[in-house]
């Protein structure tokens, strides 16, 4: 068990945990009514709730919308805000009158156009900022690089860009992994604020070793190492903005785009208003307001859900502060960290250290059918085969009817629930029945075969494009004559002599119905497989030929 956080809080603003998209300060103070409505930004610091826990339940956010060109505004500077914009930092700036003009327009849209978006980032910051300033003095960094995250996020832990860029840090899949955040369907560190904040203080560190200069760091943050290092050999640039202003030396592939151009004017309008917030008549950021929690570590495959109830919190509630968690039950090949206030962590402890911890409470026992296969029941269930197999410790692609396969929690189960009148309708069909359901047998081959549509057959005997028919199954077709074509057509293929494939490298349905002279349909419905239906070398294929 670890301390995550300590600032020194008093009492009151220990339980100031809500995403505070309109919290202010840690003490009591009523919000406004616009922002005291909203279930879009978060919880408010409302006064009401003082000696209750809070939850800081912070909204899915593109960070598109972060990346707005701000248009050109052309109203004039106060003299605070021109004192502002003036000011002096500690890294030291050379930039010509297009550059500065760029961090004019960017100073002016936060505190301007976009001024309650940049004082919502600050509520969220004061969650989150404190930890991620002790991190990086930790690592060495500047004081000002930390101010980083409003550009990547606005501190929001989950947001997401459409390249697949996740956190507070906006890391890509590839670099996340590099620098220790895993990845993979039921876990996403890129949205721990807390591991990702080390990965990008050791990210940037790296960086700079490369560059030697901050402000190529952060720009080679945004662009990769090798779009910068590349257009600085090819410009024999030094520094950021001598890089920008030799930007058009390059081809056009070479060229920084102007969202990477804009990346570090950007930072800088940030960082001025960070160290002039008050001047500027925004709120400062009030440090005791900071999370508090405590890291405790989880054995793979731990029923979360269970946790988070033995411990005396509700779902929602310790979801928001694991935000990294994209299913109810940990990974399970490896151990985890779960964060949770310090008052639930005795309960938690104990709860982990008994036999209830795994017992996947929440997940499902699922009894394999005829007609089952891995890729089946990864459509039934939403879950990917590679998780399947992995929680099921199976490398086989073989089932046995009866066999038992866990399915995780987070699975959708809906998609097999028949509702009230899809029951009554299969009722209905069970005693008008004609037809009985026979080994390979789908609803789209007995379509074929009888001429009735999928959708026909599938109203009539209240089932779904996910319904899996049973051997012996019985089925409503309209068309009574049906049932004797289909007869018939068993008939045929019993006389045909069936042998067993083993499927070769490069192969397809195709090119097997090919090369034994059958229809591509007729191998999928002996096989059970659809058009979304892969091969792998190896399997093993029932076949019926001449």
């Amino acid at each position: 068990m670890k301390k995550i956080l300590r600032f020194g809080a008093t009492p009151v603003c220990l339980l100031c945990f809500a995403l505070v998209l309109a919290l202010g300060a840690c003490t009591p103070k009523q919000p406004a009514p616009e922002l005291a409505q909203s279930t879009e930004q978060g919880g408010v610091c409302d006064p009401a709730a003082q000696g209750a826990d809070m939850t800081p339940d912070v909204a899915a956010e593109d960070v598109a919308s972060l990346d707005e060109n701000p248009a050109e505004d052309a109203s004039p500077l106060t003299s605070e805000e021109q004192e502002a914009l003036n000011t002096r930092l500690d890294i030291n700036i050379d930039m010509d009158d297009s550059d500065r003009d760029v961090v004019e327009q960017y100073f002016k849209y936060f505190t301007h156009k976009a001024r309650k978006t940049f004082e919502r980032y600050l509520e969220r910051a004061e969650l989150y900022l404190p930890y991620a300033r002790q991190v990086f003095k930790e690592n060495g960094l500047p004081d000002e690089v930390v101010y980083l995250a409003f550009v990547e996020s606005g501190f929001n832990p989950n947001a997401y860009s459409r390249a697949g860029a996740a956190g507070c840090w906006q890391f890509m899949p590839y670099t996340g992994r590099k620098y220790g955040l895993k990845y993979d369907w039921w876990i996403d560190e890129r949205r721990d604020p807390f591991k990702s904040t080390q990965a990008a203080a050791d990210y940037l560190n790296k960086l700079y070793a490369d560059f030697g200069d901050w402000y190529l760091a952060i720009a080679a943050y945004n662009a990769g190492e090798g779009k910068i290092g590349r257009a600085i050999k090819n410009t024999g640039a030094e520094s950021f903005f001598e890089l920008t202003q030799k930007n058009g030396q390059l081809s056009r592939k070479a060229q920084l785009r102007k969202e990477t151009r804009h990346y570090v004017p950007k930072f800088l309008a940030v960082v001025k208003i960070m160290r002039n917030l008050e001047k500027l008549g925004f709120k400062p950021i009030d440090e005791s307001c900071a999370l508090e929690l405590e890291s405790v570590q989880v054995k793979g495959g731990t029923d979360l859900l269970a946790l988070a109830n033995a411990s005396g919190m509700d779902w929602k509630k310790f979801a928001s502060f694991n935000t990294a968690f994209t299913r109810q039950v940990s990974p399970p090949d490896h151990e985890s960290t779960i964060y949770m206030p310090a008052k639930y962590v005795a309960s938690a402890n104990e709860f982990i250290a008994s036999a209830k911890s795994r017992p996947y409470a929440g997940w499902k026992v699922y009894s394999i059918k005829s007609g089952d296969s891995w890729f089946r029941i990864s459509r039934k269930f939403n879950v990917p085969i590679t998780v399947l197999k992995s929680i099921n410790k199976k490398s086989s692609n073989m089932l046995r009817i009866g066999q038992r396969v866990m399915i995780p929690g987070g699975g959708s189960s809906t998609a097999v629930a028949l509702d009230s009148s899809r029951n009554k309708t299969r009722s209905i069909a069970q005693k008008r029945s004609n037809y009985r359901v026979q080994t390979g047998d789908t609803l789209y081959a007995i379509s074929r075969e009888t001429g009735v549509s999928v959708r026909t057959l599938m109203e009539a005997n209240g089932l779904t494009s996910r319904s899996i028919l049973k051997v012996g199954q019985k089925l409503y077709i309209p068309d009574h004559s049906v049932s004797k074509t289909v007869a018939s057509r068993k008939q045929a293929e019993e006389v045909k002599k069936s042998i067993v494939y083993s499927v070769r490298r490069g192969e397809s349905l195709w090119s097997i119905a090919r090369k034994f002279g059958v229809s591509y349909q007729d191998v999928m419905r002996w096989n059970q497989m659809d058009k979304g239906s892969r091969l792998h070398p190896g399997d093993r294929l029932k076949l019926y030929v001449n």
